[in-house]
């Protein structure tokens, strides 16, 4: 046993007691609303809070540990003092490399940190640099995607909680992998909430997922430094290099100071403290410069940011697909457009929106790598009405095109699970909660969205379902066999093309050049001596390209003045 400090802001209630392993202690409070109470308690003791009358045990916001899930008490937890064996990771900024998001319920059959480390050799096998892992803070259920957190600081119990998430950074910096936590900020789940009862950390507004957070409200100040803490939290005490924020245009912020531009300062000061660098990758569709400007010059300062109009550029010229938001996409000009200049949209009209969207970015002082670019991602998979992946669609030739546009384009490059070697298992959109009534609500509005599109809402999943859980889990053995496998061994040396080739490390969308005809649908993108070929058709084509072969998805003739291609084939030249 040994003293311990609790403390919680508390503003709303009049009184907050301490419950620690079922013994309650007084609490006082300080002018700023924060209640402390120094009480006896073992490494590992039980504690809540009791609010004024109300005898139910509340967990603590700031919690490390939900052993029993987010309705229960919360457990200390403090890492032990061999945990770590990570001294020689010096780090690096994700400017440039290549990043695999993973969900760590379906990455492996275990889905635990555990297991997940079991992977990491393949990973570092495949040529990527860092993992980034989808939302790992603690949310009502045994599975999910993790988006619906409701103790932001908590690691998710079931897959191995906080010493677990230890022990998988650890390993991943034992074998070079820089680590990002996918962190949301923007809203709460439905199930576990208590939040409120505290103070005021919800605002009047709301967004798509439900009530906004106060963060330039009334009493908002403390509602910020509950997020900053956590944020930096992350990096500092789980050594993890960088976050991915979710959906920052939700962050409604009013005032002068914005606090993402808040986040970039205090990150950069904790990098100096920690010796290593530290990134912060937004996940926004405003397309503005802003974001990923430097805060000296008047930006925002994240390090980079998710580029969708990239995505929706490859995919529909590929897949052929014009609904909903690739509406305006589709044509190889499309294409050519989004490559050269980081935003299709940069304040033109934007159908799908029913406006003017985005702002242009400038090539010349912005470079490439602050971009991301990807051919899928959790939530281009998921958020189809089956989670269909292009590798269900598309034929294998397909695939690489998209590999190649992404990876070998001057953006900063993401992969997501199992894209390498064209993964036949779907990702749905999967729950757990508890509740039968949230759960029937839960399962009922995902079948009237889509509906609503035109689907049979028969064939939509039911979230609840576990067999939808254990669809979206990956099948390794896949890895081994034929055009999986093909595409495995295309995948691998497309990276290590990307890490060798000199041109390839230009990060300046000024240098980068295309060409490309739309009747025949052949593209070529240049970056230096290399050509990046393809044919987007299904017939052969003339490609007014040359030189000598690096890399191909069906072996190309190449002649004096043109490279003879076959339908659904790319090839990277040294021209």
């Amino acid at each position: 046993m040994a003293d311990h400090e609790f403390a919680v802001w508390a503003p709303r209630p009049e009184q907050v007691r301490l419950d620690v392993d079922g013994a309650l202690h007084p609490m006082t409070r300080s002018q700023d609303g924060w209640w402390r109470a120094l009480v006896d308690a073992t490494p590992d003791a039980r504690y809540g809070f009791v609010l004024d009358d109300d005898p139910m045990v509340i967990p603590d916001p700031r919690s490390a540990r939900q052993p029993e899930g987010v309705h229960e008490r919360s457990q200390l937890w403090i890492p032990s003092e061999n945990a770590w064996t990570d001294t020689g990771w010096q780090g690096r900024s994700i400017e440039g490399g290549v990043i695999y998001e993973l969900h760590i319920g379906t990455f492996t059959p275990g889905g635990t940190f555990d297991s997940a480390i079991e992977k990491l050799d393949y990973l570092v096998e495949l040529g990527v640099d860092f993992v980034e892992v989808m939302p790992v803070n603690a949310f009502s259920g045994t599975h999910g995607w993790g988006y619906d957190g409701v103790l932001w600081y908590a690691v998710h119990e079931p897959y191995g909680g906080p010493d677990g998430l230890v022990r998988f950074i650890d390993a991943c910096h034992n074998r070079g992998l820089g680590v990002l936590i996918d962190a949301v900020f923007n809203h709460l789940g439905p199930s576990g909430n208590y939040l409120p009862k505290f103070g005021p950390y919800m605002s009047s507004g709301s967004n798509p997922w439900g009530e906004s957070i106060n963060i330039a409200d009334a009493g908002s100040d403390q509602v910020r430094r509950y997020i900053l803490d956590c944020a930096l939290r992350w990096m500092r005490d789980f050594h993890a290099d960088g976050l991915r924020l979710d959906a920052v245009h939700a962050l409604v912020d009013t005032t002068a100071v914005h606090i993402l531009e808040e986040l970039s300062a205090e990150t950069e000061s904790l990098a100096h403290e920690v010796g290593r660098p530290l990134s912060l990758v937004a996940e926004s569709d405003m397309n503005d410069p802003r974001l990923i400007t430097p805060r000296e010059q008047g930006g925002l300062g994240m390090t980079a940011q998710w580029d969708d109009d990239i995505h929706h550029a490859i995919h529909s010229a590929v897949s052929g697909e014009r609904q909903g938001y690739y509406g305006d996409f589709g044509t190889l000009a499309a294409l050519a457009e989004t490559l050269r200049h980081g935003y299709f949209h940069a304040g033109t009209f934007s159908s799908f929106r029913g406006r003017r969207h985005g702002r242009p970015l400038d090539t010349a002082t912005i470079p490439a790598t602050r971009l991301l670019a990807y051919t899928l991602t959790h939530d281009q998979v998921g958020n189809r009405a089956i989670g269909d992946r292009p590798s269900q669609n598309l034929t294998v030739g397909q695939q690489a095109i998209k590999a190649a546009l992404a990876v070998g384009s001057p953006y900063t490059a993401m992969l997501f699970m199992g894209e390498e070697w064209a993964s036949s298992s779907p990702f749905q959109f999967f729950s757990s909660h508890p509740e039968p009534e949230l759960a029937r609500a839960t399962a009922e509005g995902r079948k009237k969205e889509f509906a609503e599109h035109g689907w049979d809402a028969d064939e939509i999943p039911d979230p609840q379902d576990p067999d939808t859980f254990t669809r979206s889990k990956l099948k390794w053995d896949e890895t081994a066999e034929g055009e999986h496998a093909r595409l495995l061994g295309f995948y691998r040396a497309l990276i290590a093309l990307r890490r060798s080739e000199p041109d390839m490390a230009d990060p300046w969308l000024d240098n980068l050049r295309v060409d490309y005809d739309e009747e025949q649908r052949w593209f070529v993108m240049r970056r230096g001596a290399l050509a990046i070929a393809c044919n987007l058709g299904t017939e052969a084509v003339e490609v007014p390209v040359t030189g000598e072969v690096a890399l191909a998805w069906d072996e190309p003739r190449t002649g004096a003045d043109t490279t003879r291609m076959a339908g659904h084939s790319v090839a990277v030249l040294r021209t």
